[in-house]
């Protein structure tokens, strides 16, 4: 018998640094994890209520090569959604697996950052939540996850207090600012993300954890230009076709 002969291709993210982008050839995504409502103003819009900063916080997953960077700037409009909407967040690029990993070190696993669009068909999700169906269609479909060329941290953070904070997010949409907050308004903080998620799967050098949008998220349509930016990361912009 003969069996077919095919190679799968693996999603590679640039790094900013061009030095390590040199010498790695990027940063290859192995799985992506993303965290819902961790902006207690977006739970709200979204009709929930927002959990304590003590509560675990909850994830879901996006396959891996629906992590993407847009290199043309295009974003394809995808079908079966007539409400399609932006939630633009700081992204955490893994670059130490481990299980069950305690909150104080969480800057040891975090290798860069990247600004990245949790793209989502929203009346799919809605759809989906009212009949008790997982929605993994809502979030997780082809071209869901563009993100920006990751951000190297070099040096290493040598402690959690070296990881981002204080630090301005947004997202304009044709040049009007459509989400405007700071990553401090975090529900659960970055060192516990980590912990957390930690505990349910093992992280490996290759994750990818989108850390949450904040609130004024909203619907997009075909020739729309959506820039996602965090303040001292990067900055992404696309055009949705």
């Amino acid at each position: 018998m003969s069996f077919p002969n095919f190679s799968v291709p693996r999603t590679v993210i640039p790094y900013l640094c061009s030095k390590v982008q040199q010498a790695t050839g990027g940063f290859p995504v192995r799985r992506a994890y993303a965290v819902g409502q961790n902006y207690a103003a977006h739970a709200k819009e979204m009709g929930a209520v927002a959990r304590d900063s003590a509560a675990e916080p909850f994830y879901f997953g996006k396959p891996a090569d629906t992590i993407f960077f847009p290199e043309d700037g295009i974003v394809p409009f995808p079908g079966k959604t007539t409400n399609f909407q932006y939630e633009g967040e700081l992204v955490l690029a893994i670059g130490l697996g481990g299980s069950d990993i305690k909150p104080e070190d969480a800057y040891k696993h975090i290798i860069g950052y990247a600004v990245g669009i949790d793209l989502t068909r929203r009346d799919l999700q809605q759809q989906f939540k009212n009949t008790g169906r997982p929605w993994d269609f809502a979030k997780s479909f082809d071209y869901s996850g563009p993100v920006s060329p990751i951000v190297f941290l070099d040096p290493a953070p040598q402690s959690n207090s070296d990881l981002i904070s204080d630090a301005k997010i947004s997202t304009t949409v044709n040049g009007e600012v459509k989400q405007s907050s700071n990553i401090n308004d975090m529900i659960t903080s970055i060192p516990n993300l980590v912990a957390y998620l930690s505990q349910y799967v093992a992280l490996q050098p290759g994750d990818v954890i989108f850390t949450g949008t904040p609130e004024g998220v909203g619907k997009i349509v075909p020739g729309d230009v959506i820039t996602v930016a965090v303040e001292g990361v990067a900055e992404l912009k696309v055009t949705l076709k």
